[in-house]
This record gives C-alpha cells, sequence and structure tokens, in this order.
C-alpha cells in the first residue's frame, strides 16, 4: 500500500475482502452514516454532495480498512440510507460473484482433467493436452490456496478425479502437479484429510514417494503425506499400519538432497510431536542408519538427522545403548562434528544438537567406566 493506494491480486484478496466487508458492514451497522463518513472519508465529508462511492473491489478494500480503523469518539444517531443500503448490497454481489468465478475456473479445470487421452500417433496434439492438463493442475493448486476452494474442490469430485487419473499417470509433470494439489488442499484443512485418507490416498503417495523414477514427483508425494499425517492423529495411524518410517529410512539413503532432507524433517517433527513411538522406530535399526546417513558428505540433511538422534535417546535407554555401539564409532564422528562446525554461526542448531548426543550418551558411559576401574 502507497499513498492510499492497493496493489492487491483479486484472485488472492477474495477471503480479505469478504472479511473486510463483513467487519464494514458491522461497523456501519453500529454507527451513525455521518460518523462514518466523517472518520474514514474526512475530505469526502466536507463536501457531501459530491462525494463518490468506491467502483471496484479496490475501492472497496480501501474503504474497509480505513473504516474499521477509525476513531470510536461519540456521534449523534443517523438512519441508515438507502443509498448506503444499495452500494453495500452491489459490493457484497461483487466479491460473492467472485468467488463464483473461481468455482467456475475450478469446474473448467476439472474438464480439462477429465477428457478421455488421444490415441498414440497424435504426438503434438498428445503434447499439447499434456500442458494443458499441467496448467489445469497449476491453476487448482493455486486456487486451493484458498481453503473455501479446497473445500469446493473436494464437493465437485476433483480430488477423486485427481487421485484416480492423475497420481498414476504415466507423464511424471502430471504425477508431481498431482502430488502438489492435493497437499495443497489438506494443508491445515482436516476435511480435506479425513476425505483423502478415507479413499486411500496415503498408501498412494507413499508408494510414489518410494518407488517412482522421477525425483521430482518422490519430493511432492512427500509433501503431501507430511500434509496428511503433521497433527493429525487418524493421518499418523494410517502411516504407522503402511509402515511410514521405513519409507522415510528410505527416503533419506536416496540420491536426491531434497528427499533426503524432507524425510530427515518429517522423521524429527514426528518423533518431537510422538514420542510414543520412538520404540517402533528404535525396532527398525534407525539409529543404525541415521549414523550412516551422518557419514556422508556434509550437507543440511545432517542437522535434522541429529535433531532426530535426539529425540530416539531422550528418555531412551535403549537408544543410548545403541548409540553407543562401538561399530558405529558415533563419539569419534560427534567430536570431529563439533569442531568442524565451531565459529559456524549458521550450523548453530546443528552444533547443539552434537553436543546434546554426547552429553546424553556419552559422559554418563565414561562416569560409569571410571566408576568400574574403582
Amino acid at each position: 500500500m502507497s499513498d492510499g493506494v492497493f496493489i492487491i491480486s483479486a484472485r488472492r484478496s477474495r477471503t480479505l475482502l469478504l472479511i473486510l466487508l463483513r467487519n464494514l458492514f458491522t461497523l456501519i451497522l453500529t454507527t451513525s452514516t455521518s460518523k462514518l463518513w466523517h472518520t474514514a472519508f474526512p475530505k469526502m465529508a466536507e463536501g457531501r454532495g459530491n462525494r463518490q462511492h468506491p467502483r471496484n473491489l479496490q475501492g472497496v478494500l480501501q474503504m474497509a480498512v480505513e473504516a474499521g480503523s477509525a476513531s470510536d469518539g461519540p456521534a449523534p444517531p443517523e438512519p441508515m440510507t438507502q443509498e448506503r443500503l444499495e452500494f453495500l448490497r452491489g459490493a457484497l454481489a461483487e466479491v460473492c460473484k467472485g468467488q463464483m468465478d473461481e468455482v467456475e475456473q475450478m469446474k473448467q479445470c476439472l474438464d480439462v482433467l477429465n477428457r478421455d487421452e488421444r490415441r498414440e500417433g497424435e504426438e503434438e496434439e498428445e503434447e499439447e493436452e499434456e500442458d494443458e492438463r499441467e496448467e489445469a493442475l497449476e491453476m487448482l493448486s493455486e486456487l486451493c490456496e484458498n481453503l473455501d476452494n479446497a473445500r469446493d474442490l473436494m464437493k465437485l469430485g476433483g480430488l477423486d478425479l485427481c487421485m484416480s487419473r492423475c497420481l498414476c499417470h504415466s507423464e511424471a509433470g502430471i504425477r508431481w502437479r498431482a502430488a502438489q494439489l492435493i497437499a495443497s488442499c489438506a494443508q491445515n484443512m482436516p476435511e480435506v484429510q479425513f476425505y483423502l485418507l478415507n479413499q486411500g490416498a496415503l498408501l498412494t503417495l507413499l508408494q510414489l514417494t518410494d518407488h517412482d523414477a522421477n525425483s521430482t514427483v518422490r519430493v511432492k508425494a512427500l509433501y503431501a503425506v507430511s500434509c496428511l499425517v503433521r497433527e493429525q492423529d487418524v493421518g499418523l495411524r494410517d502411516f504407522l499400519s503402511h509402515d511410514g518410517f521405513s519409507v522415510l529410512m528410505r527416503g533419506m539413503q536416496s540420491d536426491s538432497e531434497k528427499l533426503r532432507t524432507k524425510s530427515a524433517f518429517l522423521l524429527l517433527n514426528l518423533l518431537s510431536s510422538h514420542p510414543e513411538h520412538k520404540d517402533t522406530v528404535l525396532s527398525m535399526g534407525m539409529v543404525q542408519q541415521l549414523v550412516s546417513v551422518l557419514r556422508s558428505p556434509h550437507s543440511s540433511v545432517h542437522e535434522h538427522v541429529l535433531g532426530a538422534l535426539c529425540c530416539l535417546v531422550e528418555d531412551s535407554p535403549r537408544g543410548v545403548s545403541d548409540c553407543r555401539d562401538p561399530s558405529l564409532g558415533l563419539e569419534e564422528l560427534l567430536n570431529q562434528r563439533v569442531q568442524d562446525l565451531r565459529g559456524q554461526e549458521e550450523s548453530q542448531e546443528e552444533l547443539e544438537f552434537c553436543e546434546r548426543l554426547r552429553v546424553a550418551c556419552f559422559q554418563g558411559q565414561r562416569l560409569e567406566d571410571s566408576g568400574m576401574d574403582r
């Protein structure tokens, strides 16, 4: 906002406008017309015979913000004029029309995704249709950043179409965009999460994460998995029933740096939020796998791996015992890593994880050994 001019995206401003207009309606219904115009638009109020109402959504947004910040000083009561009522009805109708326009856009995207694919041999037309499908999925992902649109897409059957025709598509560009769309719809939206889980989306996404030949598909599928299981107890139970921790373990051994990092991050998040599953993870030999990742060339994934190890040893004798296994050489590795990271401000958190692991696993061991010598 600069010099009273609002520059916003109409597509992304619908929800904000609805909220602001509701506030504006409340303000106007509880405030005299005279007070509203004198506080929100003092220059207009000076010459009320010549005042002009906002002509578009940008003007409505500006009026809503300025009116919402108006002072609360006393003002004589004054009835709502017919002119004001008509203006407000028109403004709200325009915003609601914008929301309907987005629903129509989603329907058009679904029509594109629902078309029968051309038979082999029509390569040029087939390539154009693939581009159209990719654009449709990208448009849907953008629209469904609005939670109301995500719910509407579910009701329109768009998520079913995405799972049945797009996640299993032969083209990787369609598959990863479909996974991205599911992630956009599922994040922070329990209603959509439950629907996707009931439709078996999580198993499909885990299989893509584990086996797809395209690294981008695997990364996007894991992102969608994360949106279905983080802070979602039903999703976590589904994740456990499909051996999801093993998928994360294999993801951390991938050739893809992004997949390794995101797998380690999700593991750290789940262990931090649900320490009751530590024994399950330890029984898989996770400590040994994580230490082997630490021996790979240093990268951002190491911070998350060290954090996960800290979770596994906290209040867990078995986790500590696994880390003390002499064949792992973890103490020596941590000592060297501490030396390498000291003085590097950007690696402070990783350094703290190293120190915590050394104290939890090896400081007590030295005390125990010295006691036995005596």
